[in-house]
């Protein structure tokens, strides 16, 4: 199968396509490299630099290569910068997508993979949090994936293109030849290890007063092999109708286990410091991915904190700059 990878040159699409090459499959990557890299594009992937956003480059794109499938990562992601910059996220992600979706119906295109996100959960009432939970997207950038999704949702009652939506929550890890390397940097992991390198004095930890068993805040990080395995099984299933699926570990870890977890790891001492609560941050987010591990038998390979750090670890300390030439 011929797969059309957006966003192919980031951390989460690079992996994705690295699985896929593994797999046998064909592909190609699309990606204006704003925040990804080219270095981290398999080799054996075709690569075309361009814009979303640019409508006859897409067309042409598509009518060129003829991918049978998309996945779509190419987004904005930082949530902080969405509540400042709204409208960077509700026109630029939305209009991306809508450039992206519709040329794939007007090229014959019939699966599609959005990667979307936990974002769309700021309200849960229960946990762990599962496909039934109501949509309350916490920002702009979660907004602009909810309406990512309801375009597929008519797209395909429509035009019968087959979907996807994962919805997951904190990525992490790193295969052995890529890994995340984001400016800025803003996840946890990646935090916390480059003070291990030496590159930051301390992490900070935004409030050790939540209702969690240390009082930091509890998240759920799932490996990034594990997330890409997850993309290529619901895109073979999409024979059998549309879907939409969280995907996380669905066991949460406090901020202190990580940095604890890290200084087993390292070996490295790395200071931390309490600093206040960051507005909006709630106290436990989990995921419940028993929907897609009963319909398509996806069962997480690397489910501990330690392997999921470890492989962080490996990666960065064989590349201690990142991507070289960015």
């Amino acid at each position: 199968m011929k797969i059309l990878v957006t966003g192919g040159a980031g951390y989460i699409g690079s992996i994705v396509v690295e699985e896929l090459i593994g797999a046998g499959e064909e592909v190609v990557v699309f990606d204006n490299l704003s925040q990804g890299h080219r270095e981290a594009v398999h080799p054996r992937a075709v690569f075309v630099e361009g814009d979303l956003q640019d409508r006859p480059a897409v067309d042409a794109l598509l009518a060129e290569q003829r991918p049978e499938a998309i996945m779509h990562f190419a987004s904005k992601t930082l949530v902080g910068e969405s509540m400042e910059q709204p409208f960077l996220y509700l026109r630029g992600n939305v209009i991306c997508g809508l450039n992206l979706i519709e040329s794939a119906v007007e090229h014959g295109v019939k699966r599609f993979i959005l990667s979307s996100t936990a974002n769309l959960f700021d309200d849960p009432e229960r946990m762990p949090i599962d496909e039934n939970e109501r949509i309350v997207p916490g920002s702009p950038y979660g907004e602009s994936k909810y309406i990512l999704e309801r375009l597929l949702y008519w797209t395909d009652r429509i035009h019968g293109l087959r979907y996807a939506s994962l919805r997951y929550f904190n990525a992490a890890g790193a295969s052995t030849e890529r890994g995340e390397d984001h400016s800025p940097e803003l996840h946890l992991i990646p935090l916390v290890l480059s003070v291990a390198l030496g590159k930051r004095d301390k992490i900070v930890i935004f409030g050790d007063d939540y209702p969690t068993r240390d009082g930091t805040c509890v998240r759920d990080y799932i490996h990034i092999l594990d997330l890409a395995q997850a993309h290529i099984l619901a895109l073979y299933a999409l024979d059998k109708g549309s879907r939409t699926y969280n995907l996380g570990n669905g066991q949460g870890f406090t901020i202190r286990e990580v940095i604890n977890v890290a200084r087993q790891v390292t070996g490295a001492p790395i200071p931390a410091e309490v600093g206040p609560r960051r507005p909006g941050d709630p106290a436990i987010l989990i995921a419940s991915s028993e929907k897609i591990r009963q319909e398509l038998g996806w069962k997480p390979r690397y489910p501990e904190l330690k392997q999921i750090i470890e492989s962080a670890w490996k990666w960065h300390l064989a590349h201690p700059n990142g991507y070289q030439n960015r």
